[in-house]
Order: structure tokens, then C-alpha cells, then sequence
């Protein structure tokens, strides 16, 4: 998909650390865009709004009438497993079209692990295409638990403001909390705002405030998008979802499977206690270097925050 960026293309400020600041109100009742005013649009697992909608949609006249797809899919994987194709007629029906496969077997295939397999990978294919456009791209990670009448809200919002005003792309988990605030402050400035959530039952879907988004059924592909797209992280107050997903973009760069980006963590108190173990038992046991501890920026500004990480994106 091609993302029109023309309106948010990455800005260095005139010295080439200044941030730009419209002064936008961070307020939360002070609301610049009314999304439920959005065009919504749908491809697949991939939802997109407003002026995130292309003109032009990929043509799905592939895919095919259910019974056919069940026969090719049940003929590839017997060819791969080295079965008799007489017995995969007989198991999954046969391709003669008065004789189409029953609803049965179609579901018994389904929970295959050929079939997740195949699952799996239309989600990497869905994301990969999805999001190969957004250029830099700004990571946001932190609680969905945070309250719009929090501070930390009111922060991770200015955060996605300002990166939206600089041509940075905002992406979170597109959850509630930290994700929506970063989402809302990069959607109200005009910017890209990206989500790309979970399929969890308790998790109402992605906030409002995304205008490109995608559910993932499985945490491994999800994170692989995070990595794979962003240039620069901030990790908020979280719980051990946010820990997790910090904790992966770490060992990753540590162990150089994927480049350096800077990571900033927001909020010095929260963090304290965290780093202050890192740096004692894990350090003094060896189980860390000292540089592994360097590749982290501790803060409490939001504007800092954002300097920080984009400033980092030209190193």
C-alpha cells in the first residue's frame, strides 16, 4: 500500500536538533479532529481512516470460491507430505465440482498446522505491505491502564504531537491508555497513526485515534512489525507488555540482529528501580556489559524525549 506523505515528511529543525512546535493544546477536551467524521476503510485485517484511505485498492479477484482454495491447499500440503493425491480426494473431497468438500473437513484442515502455518505467514505478507511506506517512524510503547486524566497521558499525547509536526510516523500497540494518547496527539497534528493491536478477549479493538491499523493474531509477527518499522522507541510506565516488547528492541540491538535505534525510556522515577538492579546484580555478576546499559536515555520530558529519538534517527 502506498502511503501519500506528502504532508508528513521528516523535518530536521533548522540546527538540525530543534523540534517543530505549533503549540497545539494537549488538552484533552480540547479535541482538534472529530474521527467519528472518518471514512473507514478495510483490507483484510488492515483498517485505515481519513486521508490514510488510498485512492486505489489491491484487486482481490484472486482469491478464489472456498471449496477450490480447500482442494489446492489439501493437494499442496499431500504433495509436500509426500501422500497419495487419490487419498487426499478422498479425505478432503472430491474435485469434481458435484461432490464439494464438506464443512467438516474444511474446519478440520483449518486447525492444521499446515493451515497456521499458511496463517502466519498472511499476516507478515498483510503488515509488510501495509506499512513498507511510512518512512521514520517514531514507536510509542507504554500501559494501556493510563487514564485520560493522568499526566502520563497528557505526555505520551505531546509526544505524538510533536513527532507528527517533525513528518515522524507515530506507531503503538493501538490500544487504549499511552498507545491512544501517542495515536491521538499524532492524529489531531495531522500526522500518520499507526496501530497495530492484538486479538486478545478482553481488548476492545484499535482507539479512535488510528488512521492506519492492523490486528494481529499472533505477538511474534506483531512485535516483528514494531522492529522491523521503527526507527526510534519510547518506552513509557508499563506493565509486562511494555516490558516485554522493551526488553525484546534490547537483546535484538544487543545482539545485533537488528540495528541500533535510540531508546529512550520516559519517566526517570518509574524506571529507577529497574536500572538501579541492572546495574547491580546483572552488572556485577557479568551478566550485562556497561555498554549494554548505555544504549538507553532516561528523561522526563516529553519534548526531550522526542529530540532525543529523532535526532538519533540520523546518527
Amino acid at each position: 500500500m502506498v502511503v501519500n506523505k506528502e504532508a508528513h515528511q521528516y523535518q530536521a529543525g533548522a540546527s538540525g536538533n530543534e523540534l517543530v512546535d505549533s503549540n497545539r493544546s494537549t488538552d484533552v477536551n480540547d479535541c482538534a479532529a472529530d474521527t467519528s467524521q472518518w471514512e473507514t476503510h478495510r483490507s483484510g485485517s488492515v483498517l485505515m481512516r481519513g486521508s490514510m484511505i488510498p485512492e486505489q485498492t489491491p484487486d482481490h479477484a484472486l482469491l478464489s470460491a472456498a471449496d477450490a482454495s480447500c482442494r489446492i491447499l489439501a493437494t499442496s500440503t499431500a504433495r509436500m507430505n509426500g501422500e497419495n493425491q487419490e487419498a487426499v480426494q478422498s479425505s478432503y473431497g472430491s474435485r469434481d465440482a458435484d461432490h464439494p468438500i464438506s464443512v467438516r473437513d474444511v474446519k478440520d484442515w483449518r486447525h492444521s498446522d499446515p493451515w497456521r502455518v499458511l496463517r502466519i505467514q498472511s499476516e507478515f505478507v498483510e503488515g509488510f505491505d501495509a506499512l513498507a511506506d511510512l518512512g521514520a517512524s517514531l514507536c510509542v510503547f507504554g500501559s494501556a491502564r493510563i487514564k485520560q486524566d493522568k499526566p502520563e497521558y497528557r505526555q505520551a499525547m505531546r509526544m505524538g504531537q510533536l513527532a507528527a509536526q517533525n513528518g515522524v510516523t507515530v506507531i503503538t500497540g493501538g490500544g487504549p491508555g499511552i498507545m491512544e494518547a501517542a495515536n491521538r496527539g499524532a492524529a489531531e497534528a495531522g500526522g500518520v497513526s499507526v496501530g497495530l493491536g492484538i486479538e486478545l478477549p478482553h481488548e476492545d479493538g484499535l482507539n479512535q485515534w488510528v488512521n492506519l491499523g492492523m490486528n494481529f493474531r499472533y505477538f511474534f509477527v506483531r512485535k516483528m512489525m514494531f522492529v522491523k518499522y521503527s526507527s526510534a522507541l519510547i518506552v513509557c510506565p508499563g506493565g509486562f507488555g511494555t516490558l516485554d516488547e522493551m526488553f525484546e528492541i534490547l537483546t535484538l540491538v544487543q545482539t545485533g540482529k537488528t540495528s541500533p535505534k535510540p531508546v529512550v525510556l520516559f519517566d526517570t522515577v518509574y524506571w529507577k528501580g529497574l536500572f538501579d538492579w541492572a546495574r547491580g546484580p546483572m552488572l556485577e555478576r557479568g551478566l550485562i556489559d556497561e555498554n549494554d546499559l548505555k544504549k538507553v536515555h532516561f528523561t522526563d520530558d516529553p519534548e526531550e524525549a522526542v529530540r532525543f529519538a529523532i535526532d538519533g534517527m540520523n546518527r
